[in-house]
């Protein structure tokens, strides 16, 4: 990894950490168990990249750091409890994440529910203060973004799409499909966020989408070939999961090497959607170059 994407990605995450700490509630402030839970999963690391797509975005713009951390924050509380919900007995049924006991382990599974549920709303309620911008209309323009690519048009119906696709051959196209809704769409509008609070022009706004959505189908082919070919210690995860439920992936459909390419030329053309923003954007293609070499 560049040295500069690399201090760049540690200083967002240490903000990013004390940003998090200081909003999640503590357990001895009358909410104990589901306290504990939420802090347990949103504070134990992580790769921050949604975070930082939001937080870089954010600084093309003149956007305040802490009005960007701010959101980065409850865009990384949604991640969250994607993460905890995934992991479930009936889901994903894992019982590792981020190296550590997956949170329906640690606790119980109706904790786990619960504290991703609070999650989830919590990140809007964050969203919905002054403190994030001044102007409403701004902070209505975030929450309606965030929401729609957390939903059933993004996350969730991407999420259901990979639980029905277990043991079926899907066509290209549709796991595609599948892959920009469960991780291209929360990719696009952590990256868009930032231009929303700048009130950036819809070109610039559709430039950073069109990139965070190749970033976002890029990343997931890295995420198959980790499965396929990584180890939980590298990854801090089980691996060979995939394969082992009978999904349908674009490592499966396309094979290993051709899969490789493919994201390398999705990150090319993720870096070509940048031109408008100069060298301001550097870490951003620094970002799209280290997404498909990454080990973890």
């Amino acid at each position: 990894m560049d040295e500069s994407l690399l201090q760049a990605l540690e200083e967002v995450s240490g903000a990013l950490h004390d940003k998090m700490d200081a909003l999640l509630p503590n357990p001895e402030n009358g909410v104990g168990t589901i306290a504990e839970a939420m802090r347990y999963a949103s504070l134990s690391g992580g790769k921050r990249l949604r975070p930082f797509l939001t937080v870089q975005s954010a600084k093309l713009f003149g956007v305040s750091h802490d009005a960007a951390l701010t959101v980065a924050s409850a865009i990384e509380f949604i991640h969250t409890y994607s993460l905890i919900h995934d992991d479930l007995p009936a889901m994903d049924d894992d019982d590792l994440r981020r190296g550590q006991p997956a949170t329906h382990i640690k606790f119980t599974e109706a904790t786990a529910i619960l504290s991703g549920d609070a999650l989830l709303t919590y990140a809007f309620q964050i969203l919905s203060e002054p403190s994030v911008h001044a102007d409403p209309g701004v902070r209505c323009e975030l929450i309606r973004s965030i929401a729609a690519a957390s939903g059933f048009r993004g996350m969730v119906g991407g999420q259901l799409m990979d639980l029905e696709s277990e043991h079926e051959e899907l066509p290209l196209d549709q796991i595609i499909r599948l892959q920009r809704l469960k991780t291209g769409e929360l990719f696009a509008t952590s990256c868009e966020a930032g231009a929303i609070l700048g009130k950036a022009p819809w070109q610039m706004r559709s430039a950073l989408r069109a990139y965070a959505h190749d970033l976002g189908l890029a990343f997931q082919i890295r995420d198959d070939l980790l499965d396929a070919e990584g180890t939980r210690t590298e990854t801090g995860k089980n691996v060979k999961k995939d394969h082992k439920a009978g999904k349908a992936t674009l490592v499966s459909i396309m094979g290993i090497e051709r899969a490789r390419e493919q994201a390398r030329i999705l990150a090319a053309q993720a870096i070509k959607h940048l031109d408008p923003f100069d060298d301001k954007a550097k870490h951003l293609r620094q970002m799209a170059e280290y997404v498909v070499t990454r080990r973890g």
